[in-house]
């Protein structure tokens, strides 16, 4: 897959890497794209990122009803790649060295939103954070923070 120029890279090209480029059992969580942020606004707090919705269904559920934390790490995972896409401003292989998740809540019948944020993008490191909340109450259901070498 070939980059494509800095500044010509959108939500569209970011939705499709995610078609292609991840495992099946990553796609069979049904994850969208719902903001893409690749844009200096020239506020001094902007970070490039991304925001994906992960649609709720049993299948991610463990015992109880509620969605597994696996299933939210991957998310995570999933969306600091593609906030990875906005701060590159296009593909570049990469492949995580750190994820620490804090669960804050559990989150039952409820689609869950990963607001990734790039915080620190360096020619061979990358570091950045996910806030996961529920969608149908926006609360806080868990804060990630990660680390991607860039290949």
């Amino acid at each position: 897959m070939q980059q494509p120029q800095a500044g010509e890279f959108g939500i569209a090209d970011a939705r499709r890497v995610l078609g292609e480029v991840f495992a099946p059992w990553v796609m069979d969580l049904n994850l969208s794209i719902e903001g893409f942020d690749c844009t200096p606004r020239g506020d001094a707090d902007w970070q490039p990122g991304a925001i994906l919705r992960l649609p709720f269904s049993e299948r991610l559920c463990r015992n109880g009803g509620t969605v597994s934390g696996q299933a939210l790490m991957a998310f995570a995972d999933t969306a600091m790649v593609i906030a990875n896409l906005a701060a590159n401003r296009g593909y570049r292989a990469m492949t995580t060295v750190d994820q620490t998740t804090h669960f804050m809540r559990a989150v039952t019948a409820s689609d869950v939103l990963a607001d990734a944020r790039v915080v620190r993008l360096g020619r061979t490191m990358s570091f950045g954070r996910v806030t996961l909340v529920g969608a149908s109450d926006n609360k806080p259901v868990a804060m990630v923070s990660s680390a991607f070498a860039m290949l």
